[in-house]
C-alpha cells in the first residue's frame, strides 16, 4: 500500500462542503467590496458586499473585522476560480423569513428603519426580508408626501406573507387606528362639557380650526374663537400651534370647543358701560343700507341706524360713513337679554330741551321709532347666508 503524501494527508483532513451547506468561518482579510474567510477547507470563502448585505454601497470594512466568527451559507463550492462564494444575506433571508413568518402568526408589532421611499410606499428591511408597506397602510390618513418618514424607525405588523412570491406586506396604518381608538376611550372618561383642556391645532379651514386633543380631533368653529369678530381663521392660528379650549359641546365622538371663555365675555360689564345715555366711541365695523354696526369692543357691536347717523336725512350710511371709521354716539336702547345696543350720532347734536317744540318732537321720533330686533334679526340673517 503506497503512502500518502504530504498534499494528500492535508486534503483529506479538511472538511468537504456542499452548496447549501451552512458553515462557520473565521474572517481573515476584509476589503471595501468583499471579505475573505477561512471556511476549513482547502479553499478559502469569498464574501461579496452583494452577498452580505441589501444595503447599496456599503463598505465592509466599517462592519467587518478580521478575526470575527461568522455563519455563511455556501453559494457555489467552485467559482472557476477554485475559490468558494459565500453568501450572509440570504442565510439571514432564510431566517428572516421565519422571524417574519413567525411575526405574521403572533400578529407581532416590528419595529424598522425605512430604508427607501418609493412612489407607491415605504420600504423597511428586517433581518433582511425587505417587506414593502402600501402609502395606503403607512397612516390614517392621506399623506401626500412619505419623504419624511425617510430613515425614521417605524412600527407595523404583518398583513401578507406570501414566501413563495417574495411578497411581504407591512402595516402601520391599524396601529395608528387601534392607538386613537384607545386614546379616544381614555379621552372621553376624563373630559365633561365645561372643561378646558390643551390641544393642538391640526388643520384650518375657512369655517375653524380642528384641534388634537390626543386621539380626538375637536372643533373650533369660526364663531366660538373670538368674542369678536374672525374673518379669516387662517390668519390667526397656525398648525402644530399649542391652544387651551373649553368644552362646548360633546355629541358622540363630536366635540365642539370654544375660546369663548366667561372670564373674558364683553357682556358680563355691558350694562354699566354701556347704559342708556352714555356717550360712546367705536368704530365702524361693517355697513348695510339701513345702518352701520360699530364695534364698541370686540365681542359688542352696536347699531347704528341710518335715521340717526345725521340731523339731515341720508340715503345710506357709505354716504358719510366709512368702514374703520371712529365714531362718538350715545347709547339710545340697550337689550341685555338679546345682546342689543342702539346708537344715536343725532342724539348728540340735537341739544336737549325741557319743552322741546313740537316738530322737535316729531324730528327725533325716529329715535325710538326704529325696530332694533327687526333690523339685527335681518342683519343676522344675511350672515348667516
Amino acid at each position: 500500500m503506497s503512502e500518502l503524501t504530504f498534499e494528500q494527508m492535508l486534503e483529506e483532513s479538511l472538511k468537504t462542503i456542499h452548496t447549501g451547506e451552512v458553515i462557520e468561518g473565521t474572517i481573515i482579510d476584509v476589503k471595501p467590496d468583499e471579505a475573505i474567510l477561512n471556511i476549513g477547507y482547502k479553499s478559502d470563502g469569498i464574501l461579496t458586499r452583494n452577498e452580505y448585505t441589501n444595503e447599496p454601497n456599503v463598505d465592509l470594512t466599517t462592519l467587518l473585522n478580521p478575526g470575527d466568527k461568522m455563519e455563511v451559507k455556501v453559494l457555489k463550492v467552485n467559482d472557476g476560480e477554485g475559490q468558494v462564494l459565500l453568501t450572509y444575506k440570504r442565510l439571514a433571508a432564510d431566517r428572516g423569513n421565519k422571524r417574519i413568518e413567525e411575526a405574521f402568526n403572533n400578529r407581532e408589532v416590528l419595529t424598522a428603519k425605512v430604508s427607501q421611499v418609493l412612489d407607491g410606499g415605504l420600504s423597511v428591511v428586517v433581518d433582511e426580508v425587505r417587506i414593502f408597506i402600501p402609502a395606503s397602510l403607512v397612516s390614517d390618513v392621506y399623506e401626500k408626501d412619505l419623504n419624511k418618514y425617510a430613515g425614521q424607525d417605524i412600527e407595523f405588523v404583518i398583513s401578507e406573507y406570501n414566501p413563495k412570491r417574495r411578497r411581504y406586506i407591512g402595516d402601520r396604518k391599524q396601529l395608528i387606528v387601534a392607538k386613537k381608538a384607545e386614546m379616544q376611550k381614555e379621552l372621553f372618561e376624563r373630559i365633561s362639557v365645561g372643561d378646558v383642556v390643551e390641544g393642538t391645532v391640526k388643520n384650518v379651514t375657512d369655517f375653524g380650526a380642528f384641534i388634537d386633543l390626543g386621539g380626538v380631533d375637536g372643533l373650533l368653529h369660526i364663531s366660538e374663537m373670538s368674542w369678536g369678530r374672525v374673518e379669516n381663521p387662517k390668519k390667526v392660528f397656525k398648525v402644530g400651534e399649542n391652544l387651551k379650549v373649553l368644552i362646548k359641546d360633546i355629541d358622540g365622538t363630536k366635540v365642539a370647543l370654544s375660546l369663548k371663555f366667561d372670564d373674558s365675555n364683553p357682556w358680563k360689564n355691558a350694562s354699566t358701560k354701556y347704559a342708556v345715555g352714555n356717550e360712546v366711541t367705536g368704530r365702524v365695523a361693517r355697513m348695510t343700507d339701513f345702518g352701520a354696526f360699530v364695534e364698541l369692543e370686540p365681542g359688542i357691536d352696536a347699531l347704528l341706524h341710518v335715521s340717526q347717523i345725521a340731523k339731515e336725512h341720508i340715503e345710506k350710511p357709505s354716504d358719510v360713513l366709512s368702514v374703520g371709521q371712529e365714531v362718538t354716539a350715545k347709547v339710545v336702547d340697550f337689550n341685555e337679554e338679546g345682546k342689543k345696543i342702539s346708537l344715536s350720532i343725532k342724539a348728540l347734536l340735537i341739544p336737549e330741551a325741557k319743552e322741546a317744540p313740537a316738530a322737535a318732537k316729531e324730528d327725533d321720533s325716529d329715535v325710538v321709532s326704529v325696530d332694533i330686533d327687526a333690523v339685527i334679526a335681518k342683519q343676522e340673517a344675511e350672515d348667516a347666508e
